[in-house]
């Protein structure tokens, strides 16, 4: 039988004085058991954010023990999974420091869970991206998303992808600034399809700027088209039109038919195609084999 939220809450006081030994076995526990309460709608959330342990565990999160901080993070990962008021709770308690911090634990794991919490505050209003971005997380997170594990590599695309499609047109240009466009379209070779979606998504919203900039310069250019070709992004997508996946394959042909346009006689850019007509045909530069990850 799951707990209520009343329970839920009377459940995190308990844990609350736990959370103020200094046993690691301890902490670790009561860790553990607010993550579980936290694991679920935003009513149990809330209960677990009513118990008054929120701070704590933001603090955990730079404990010595990865024992005690793994479930910490954990925990406050869960509490952003909640709406944006809630998030915000967590962002209070001076999370976001704590946060960079981990993205250079040594531990894999550890440096996943604090991308996967990141970009569920990217998913948040413009103000907390404007925090995160104010914390210098982005970096980092470029850089996650060029070297790391693919699991963890893949928390950031959703951590970037999530700021491209709520943050503002400063923001979303701040981004490019630091180099998303480059890695994200790495990640267009990948197997995991949803992966491959939300690259192609966070490539749309840059696009869907570059556009709107364009029209306004009065020039008609799209600042990012060329950014996007010079990272073979455009041979990238134009592949994907071949892809399995049927939302894959419409988002590339609906990418390339608005945002590239290809002209018939420009040679340049259209790929060449085998004489079955049945797969693109890649320029040696294209295609890194070390995109192709499980």
């Amino acid at each position: 039988m799951q707990s209520g939220p009343c329970q839920t809450s009377a459940e995190g006081r308990t844990h609350l004085r736990s959370l103020q030994s200094s046993d690691s076995d301890l902490l670790a526990d009561a860790c553990w058991a607010l993550s579980y309460l936290s694991d679920g709608p935003n009513e149990k959330i809330q209960a677990v954010i009513d118990s008054g342990v929120c701070r704590r565990l933001v603090e955990l999160l730079m404990h010595n023990d990865y024992k005690v901080a793994s479930p910490a993070l954990r925990a406050v990962g869960n509490i952003v999974t909640g709406d944006d008021i809630q998030t915000q709770v967590i962002l209070n308690c001076s999370a976001l420091p704590c946060l960079l911090h981990l993205l250079s634990s040594p531990k894999e794991s550890i440096r996943k869970e604090a991308c996967w919490t990141i970009s569920n505050i990217t998913a948040g209003n413009r103000a907390q991206i404007q925090a995160v971005i104010d914390t210098n997380i982005f970096p980092v997170l470029i850089e996650i998303l060029q070297k790391a594990e693919f699991r963890t590599r893949k928390e950031a695309a959703w951590a970037i992808t999530n700021a491209t499609s709520g943050g503002t047109p400063e923001q979303i240009r701040y981004l490019v600034s630091l180099g998303c466009i480059k890695p994200l379209c790495d990640l267009l070779t990948v197997m995991d399809s949803k992966i491959v979606q939300v690259a192609l998504n966070g490539l749309e919203n840059i696009l869907r700027l570059g556009e709107q900039e364009g029209k306004r310069s009065g020039s008609g250019v799209n600042p990012y088209c060329g950014l996007i070709e010079e990272a073979y992004g455009l041979d990238k997508i134009e592949f994907l039109q071949s892809h399995e996946n049927q939302e894959i394959y419409q988002k590339a042909f609906d990418l390339i038919e608005h945002y590239f346009g290809v002209e018939d006689d420009d040679s340049s850019l259209a790929p060449q195609v085998d004489e079955t007509q049945q797969q693109f045909i890649f320029q040696q530069p294209e295609a890194p084999m070390e995109g192709f990850q499980l």
